[in-house]
């Protein structure tokens, strides 16, 4: 695999690193800020609803890191290409179901690697 994709493949899995800590730890804390237009009385409530969302956050994260350890390079771009593909997926329906911008935030990015990965 190429540096440029394993770099964005890297980025990529950092952020559902950092989703999965701020859905499963500070959800009540940090969320009232991210989430301004929700009821602050809605935190507390869907509280093991996030830390859930955060925990399928960390498998993506998991699932990326994993495929830049393989060795064999042929299955270190197949299991890339499919935790990538995931990733598009959520991210396509977080913005049909929920807001637009998940799709820039992370289908996107998701997009643009997964077509790094091979093309180049």
């Amino acid at each position: 695999m190429e540096i440029i994709p394993k770099i964005l493949i890297g980025i990529i899995a950092f952020f559902h690193l950092y989703i999965l800590w701020f859905e499963m730890f500070a959800w009540e804390t940090r969320g009232p800020k991210i989430f301004r237009s929700f009821p602050k009385d809605l935190f507390p409530k869907t509280k093991a609803m996030a830390a859930n969302q955060g925990l399928y956050n960390g498998f993506l994260a998991a699932g990326l890191i994993w495929s830049l350890i393989i060795t064999n390079e042929e299955w270190s771009i197949h299991v890339a290409t499919f935790f990538l593909g995931c990733v598009i997926v959520a991210g396509i329906y977080g913005a049909v179901t929920a807001a637009k911008k998940i799709f820039y935030v992370q289908a996107l990015p998701a997009i643009v690697a997964l077509l790094a990965l091979h093309l180049l």
